[in-house]
């Protein structure tokens, strides 16, 4: 049984203009003109009001005689871009405590190092090298907790090649030092 949201043409068509990703699912957007249908968040470009009606399923625009956006592909479970961010995620968290750069990033996904860049933000909201540095605070945190090693040691150890990076990302991140932290999670320190 079909579960169809109630909206209206102008609301759906409006969701479509800003290509709302929170909608993709509850609705697919066929084009007349070209016979293909898409999700609400497709970037590709937008066609004439005119052109366009509303379908609640694949199978329902597949049976109207629409075919799938090469661009977006609604006919599959989730959003080719969801795989492409868990890639770069997955890569991130296997790699942090190494030196790491968006080209590295670029060559393991196989796309360009712009692409990747855009890509992610848009996905995520946030670049990967600023993803890769919360990786390796919340890396440096639990090691500030439950260790006595040294702040040198532990900003080693979590990827940071310099230690006044460490320090000033932390800060950032956690609004306060290392040492505080430590002290305030109880953690011994031992320099």
């Amino acid at each position: 049984m079909e579960i169809q949201a109630k909206f209206t043409f102008d609301e759906m068509w409006e969701k479509f203009l800003a290509c709302d990703r929170a909608h993709d699912g509850l609705f697919f957007t066929c084009v007349k003109t070209t016979k293909i249908y898409c999700r609400p968040s497709c970037r590709s470009r937008k066609p004439k009001k005119r052109n366009v009606e509303f379908c609640f399923s694949v199978e329902e625009a597949e049976n109207r005689g629409f075919r799938a956006c090469k661009r977006c592909q609604p006919e599959i479970g989730q959003s080719p871009a969801i795989e492409f961010t868990q890639r770069v995620i997955a890569f991130l968290r296997g790699h942090y405590d190494q030196k790491i750069g968006l080209d590295e990033v670029a060559a393991h996904i196989g796309m360009s190092p712009s692409y990747v860049d855009r890509l992610f933000k848009q996905e995520t909201g946030e670049t990967p090298r600023s993803y890769l540095e919360k990786i390796r605070i919340d890396k440096a945190a639990d090691l500030l907790a439950n260790t006595g090693k040294t702040n040198l040691e532990i900003s080693l150890e979590a990827g940071f090649q310099s230690t006044s990076h460490f320090y000033k990302v932390f800060r950032q991140l956690k609004q306060q030092s290392p040492g505080d932290y430590r002290k305030a999670k109880g953690a011994r320190h031992n320099e």
